[in-house]
């Protein structure tokens, strides 16, 4: 059991790393240097606060070191209730990162299309701010498409962690409803990019209420003590006697 808390606590710090630099990567760099449709603004931006961005960069890269070891711990906690559906959420998840790491290169190129090196002077100013604006929004893409794994890592995790000994049922259900909602941002963007605005906030909703309250639990509590794990299955033993 203790064995068991500091991997969870271990899982739970990672997990809050993740949701810290996710948090300031998105909203603080890219949703204050990003001007949707004006590629101009957006280039002079990132230009005026290239070190903010490149801490952006960093951000991220923190997220997918965070997030294979967040894999790999989940996976060992939530195996002995069903191995090859945590391998499944684990798989899922490390997919989600490998892609989401390689697609960190679409978002690396801005900073290459403006420095100003001597081989880029057969653009002229306004197609590299174009340049840079279509690799942000390919970027953009890129995370959409991840999701889709990370949604199914979510699902199977909130189901595994639901019907785990190891923690209260209900953040499997939150996982479950945040994965849910993952889903709903990849395909409901694609099929309907006119509602992303709408979407947006249906994410930020499920996927805070989703994970952080699991990521607390991780953090402070780690795993149910054996004593309430105990009781509890008395509990339902002496119910399903009566």
């Amino acid at each position: 059991m203790n064995t068991e808390k500091r991997r969870a606590r271990i899982t739970g710090v990672l997990y809050l790393v993740i949701f810290f630099a996710n948090m300031f990567a998105y909203f603080f760099v890219a949703d204050s240097l990003n001007e949707p449709g004006n590629a101009t603004a957006t280039a002079n931006n990132i230009m005026a606060a290239e070190g903010l961005f490149r801490a952006g960069i960093v951000s991220y890269l923190l997220v997918f070191l965070s997030d294979l070891g967040v894999a790999v711990l989940l996976y060992i906690l939530l195996k002995p209730v069903n191995n090859t559906l945590s391998l499944v959420a684990m798989i899922a998840r490390l997919l989600q990162t490998a892609i989401t790491g390689v697609n960190m290169i679409n978002y690396f190129f801005p900073l290459l299309l403006l420095s100003g090196a001597d081989y880029l002077t057969v653009f002229n100013p306004d197609q590299l701010n174009a340049l840079v604006l279509l690799f942000l929004n390919v970027h953009h893409y890129g995370v959409l498409i991840s999701e889709v794994f990370f949604a199914l890592a979510l699902i199977s995790g909130g189901y595994l962690v639901y019907k785990s000994e190891l923690f209260p049922g209900i953040f499997g259900i939150l996982m479950v409803i945040a994965g849910a909602g993952y889903v709903l941002d990849s395909f409901g963007i694609f099929l309907m990019p006119a509602a992303e605005a709408i979407i947006a906030q249906i994410i930020i909703i499920t996927a805070v209420g989703g994970e952080l309250p699991f990521t607390l639990w991780l953090l402070i509590k780690g795993v149910k003590d054996p004593q309430s794990t105990s009781e509890g299955t008395l509990a339902a033993e002496g119910a399903m006697a009566r």
